[in-house]
């Protein structure tokens, strides 16, 4: 009896934690009239992530609204993309993404920004595991369009480390010298001093 309730304990356990976590964007429901009366179908958006760098999306049609649900999780699933983030955090560099009439703008931000976001790119923001980003959406309002522009943009993204590989060069040839900016900084600093004390004097 011990074990059979050790092993019930686990399995909630082990379904509380999924490995993907998913957000349902939108839903629709279609009516077609047919002899006899209406027949109604529904057809769901679902964005699908493991909140670490993997995001995708899917759609799904079924009489019912679960069975729209889980189709378009299981099509999410199977398509889904890795992008690479920043400190797990941001987006590496600024980009921007298009579909049809749909066109967003996505925009790296430093800690403490937060998802500045629309409702369907903050539900893929948010399933890709973005804690600071700011975005905008300038063309088609509809989810759609917007997720696959969102998702076209983030396919654009290009780590340091993959520019690297590229170019034969390592990731510290590529990105700025900070010890050259401070020195640059101190240098114009010091010659102003100098300059004022010469004034002074």
């Amino acid at each position: 009896m011990a074990e059979r309730e050790q092993r019930g304990n686990r399995r909630p356990r082990e379904e509380a934690t999924p490995e993907f976590a998913d957000r349902l964007v939108a839903i629709n429901r279609v009516s077609k009239t047919v002899k006899g009366g209406k027949r109604f179908g529904f057809a769901a958006l679902v964005v699908v992530g493991d909140q670490k760098g993997r995001v995708g999306f899917g759609k799904g049609k079924a009489k019912e609204v679960p069975e729209a649900i889980r189709k378009a999780t299981e099509q999410a699933k199977r398509q889904m993309i890795r992008v690479a983030l920043k400190d797990g955090r941001t987006l590496h560099h600024d980009m921007e993404g298009r579909h049809g009439a749909g066109r967003v703008v996505m925009r790296a931000a430093t800690a403490g920004t937060g998802i500045i976001a629309g409702g369907p790119m903050r539900a893929v923001f948010e399933m890709l595991g973005v804690q600071d980003v700011v975005s905008k959406s300038i063309g088609s309002s509809n989810p759609y369009n917007m997720i696959r522009a969102t998702i076209e943009g983030l396919n654009k993204e290009q780590s340091p480390r993959s520019v690297a590989q590229r170019r034969g060069k390592k990731v510290a040839d590529i990105l700025p010298k900070r010890d050259d900016h401070v020195t640059e900084q101190s240098d114009v600093a010091h010659n102003a001093t100098e300059a004022e004390a010469s004034a002074d004097a």
